[in-house]
């Protein structure tokens, strides 16, 4: 079933116009872009399934590359129903229905978390329409089952709604009044840190630095635009080049002792020596040309 999915998902981003690169054994399974538009995908069967662990590291690496960490499945104990948006861990959940049309822009409005279904409601539009329609706060309110304060409260944008309200209005007003779940909208606070040398290193030359874990690289630094994949060992990854390549990042590969020099490569030593970011990121750009 998982390949299955993985397949049509792959298919479906190479057809819409992406650029993917499918992983194994990672905390993602598809690396996707189209123009500024970066997905980390991960597939399953059973969205229950995925930890803790594997869903922060998705949400803390989507803030580096300015991607949005999704999950696709048939189910979370519960078949996932069509056009609805669920969680897990803080990640937009969604059956590949519900994703294909949102890859197409159709977004959907309606989303599950603890509390049920519920949808939000645009204040600004909701007044819009109503006023252009001329319909009657009182109308309104008669049709939806609420007071007429509650539905001045929806106009303000303080309010959320259950799905069977949502749906009442809907059939008022139609889709426009409510804000639709974008899931290529995603920021998140860089979260930096770590407790090698070459993390410190990297805090003391500017960067934000995360170590990693379950991707092909052990180390994500940033300092403004500039993103760079670190990986340390003397055996290289062959998904390293590619990954970078996709989110405009730079590579670098630090060895303990030999290097080789075909590739953007430096000794703990030599790393440890770089007074200035600019030293460190020229160094890198030198392998460009």
């Amino acid at each position: 079933m998982k390949q299955s999915l993985l397949e049509q998902a792959s298919i479906l981003l190479l057809r819409k116009g992406f650029t993917i690169k499918s992983l194994t054994r990672t905390c993602f399974d598809i690396l996707a872009r189209k123009e500024d538009k970066i997905l980390l995908v991960k597939i399953l069967e059973d969205a229950d399934s995925i930890s803790k662990e594997y869903t922060g590291e998705m949400n803390r690496i989507s803030s580096y590359v300015n991607g949005s960490p999704l999950i696709i499945a048939e189910k979370a104990g519960d078949k996932l129903q069509d056009n609805i948006i669920y969680t897990r861990f803080n990640i937009y959940t969604l059956n590949f229905n519900t994703f294909k049309n949102c890859i197409e822009y159709k977004f959907p409005f309606v989303k599950r978390d603890h509390a049920g279904l519920k949808a939000h409601v645009a204040g600004n539009k909701l007044k819009e329409v109503r006023e252009r329609e001329g319909i009657s706060l009182n109308e309104i309110a008669r049709s939806v089952g609420v007071s007429k304060s509650m539905v001045q409260r929806y106009e303000s944008g303080e309010s959320e709604v259950t799905v069977g309200k949502a749906l009442k209005l809907h059939r008022l007003l139609g889709p426009s009044v409510f804000d639709k779940i974008n899931i290529f909208d995603y920021s998140k606070e860089l979260i930096h840190g770590g407790k090698s040398d070459v993390s410190k290193k990297y805090s003391e030359l500017g960067f934000d630095a995360l170590e990693t874990k379950n991707v092909p690289f052990d180390i994500v630094a940033k300092k403004g635009k500039e993103l760079i994949f670190t990986e340390i060992g003397d055996k290289t990854r062959s998904e390293l080049n590619s990954l970078s390549k996709l989110v405009d990042a730079d590579s670098l590969v630090i060895f303990k002792e030999k290097k080789p020099k075909d590739i953007p490569a430096v000794t703990k030593k030599e790393f440890m020596e770089f007074e200035k970011a600019r030293e460190l990121i020229k160094f890198l750009k030198e392998f460009e040309k």
